[in-house]
């Protein structure tokens, strides 16, 4: 992959934020699991114990929307990065450089590049750990002019310069770097991977926040921590979300995050769908063909003149996404479907955000059809909770939302919750287990 610093595009789909802990010994790296910390849990430096989960509902809402209103554009080489950083939906605590200096960062299933705020600073946004500084650390190395990932960059003294402008206009810029990164369990136990190609970023802004340092991407392009961890991993992982009013009603349960061997997805109950390569290599695309409620079926094509056969890949699969998004006119056809089919009171959304509404039963929720997504070579049956979520008390709303004028398409993670999916790069696949993920 080659990196072009003078216009580098980087396309955004905020995952997230990741905790570490569970991880095995730095001596055997062939698998581990971390804690994946939602940004309201908690066990989160972000958590406001004075929001209500309603609260941190319609704000998780906001960002998903903040973040979906850039996430259309299309990845040109010859323009800006396209969408926003926002404050993603999770945490990652990671150690950089020898001795290691802990951070929190931005983990990114949508973008590649990772890096970091470090000294000297020419332009740096407050944040609350140490920034890194390169010169104390006995693993730091910068990349030179002449490395395949440095081809048409700008260089400064055989130093390769990097620079990522999103779209918002927040930016960083700095050197291309390798370090040593560790991630560290609760039982003391890491894992220590040497020469992680990043970025050392000295000059840095916009709308970052003072809770994290900097990006890790997590998406499936050369420099991401993925394909970085290549040998160690084999192009292996997957998650495990737990049901979103568990993290907002202040539960110090967590989801997991696997790596490696760890994140092999067996037993009964799999189904697994291709990825599809598109043409932004950082996006995880797979291909819907269509949503069942009850008995009838509605055929999904991303616009109004896709012929079958051109229309493979058509709906990322994001976990920092809330919600989940499709063209205004598949929605259209999806909400009156289900109009038809639920037997309950209609309600507005009294923050006017959702579309369809309605008066929940004492459980907060209502009765709904089966659910059906059909992907290429899989059928994933969804739950109530997975397309309504209660928004407030005795109000619930489909989570399912018009892509507007983008016409974007995104499978969110509440449609992800209490599935256990892996994603093997090596094969090309996805593969859904139903799994209570309070309990895994």
């Amino acid at each position: 992959m080659e990196i072009n610093t003078k216009a580098f595009t980087l396309m955004l789909v905020l995952l997230s934020f990741f905790h570490l802990s569970l991880v095995s010994g730095s001596k055997s790296v062939n698998g581990f699991t971390l804690d994946l910390i939602h940004r309201d849990s908690p066990l989160s430096p972000y958590h406001d114990p004075s929001n209500t989960p309603f609260e941190r509902l319609q704000k998780a809402f906001h960002r998903s929307f903040s973040r979906a209103s850039f996430f259309g554009g299309k990845s040109v080489p010859s323009i800006q990065s396209t969408l926003t950083p926002n404050e993603g939906e999770f945490l990652m605590k990671i150690s950089i450089g020898t001795p290691p200096i802990d951070t929190f960062v931005i983990a990114d299933t949508g973008s590649d590049l990772i890096w970091t705020q470090c000294e000297p600073c020419d332009n740096c946004f407050k944040q609350l750990t140490p920034i890194f500084n390169p010169k104390n650390s006995s693993s730091y190395k910068t990349i030179g002019c002449h490395n395949k990932l440095c081809q048409r960059s700008r260089c400064n003294n055989n130093t390769c310069n990097y620079q990522v402008i999103y779209g918002d206009l927040s930016h960083t810029r700095g050197d291309l770097s390798s370090e040593t990164f560790r991630f560290a369990s609760s039982s003391g136990k890491n894992v220590s991977i040497p020469n992680i190609v990043f970025g050392c970023g000295h000059d840095n802004g916009g709308s970052f926040t003072n809770i994290t340092s900097g990006i890790i991407g997590l998406g499936g392009g050369n420099v991401s921590i993925i394909n970085q961890m290549h040998h160690e991993i084999k192009g292996k992982f997957s998650y495990c979300l737990i049901p979103l009013e568990l993290l907002l009603d202040s539960s110090n349960a967590t989801s997991h995050i696997n790596f490696g061997d760890n994140a092999i997805v067996s037993g009964p109950g799999i189904i697994s769908t291709p990825i599809f390569k598109k043409e932004s290599p950082t996006f995880y695309y797979l291909n819907l063909k269509g949503i069942s409620i009850g008995n009838k079926t509605l055929e999904f094509k991303s616009s109004p003149i896709s012929q079958p056969g051109d229309d493979l890949g058509n709906i990322v699969i994001d976990s920092g996404t809330t919600l989940t998004y499709v063209p205004d006119g598949f929605y259209l056809n999806l909400e009156s479907l289900l109009m038809r089919s639920i037997n309950a009171t209609r309600k507005d959304d009294p923050f006017k955000r959702l579309d369809l509404c309605y008066e929940s039963n004492e459980n907060g929720t209502i009765d709904v059809p089966k659910i059906v997504a059909h992907f290429t070579n899989a059928d994933l049956e969804l739950s109530t909770s997975n397309i309504f979520t209660q928004v407030v008390e005795g109000i619930v709303c489909l989570t399912i939302v018009p892509g507007g004028s983008n016409q974007i398409s995104i499978l969110g993670n509440l449609a992800q919750a209490n599935f256990l999916i892996g994603y093997d790069l090596k094969a090309y696949k996805v593969s859904f287990k139903p799994t209570d993920c309070t309990k895994y």
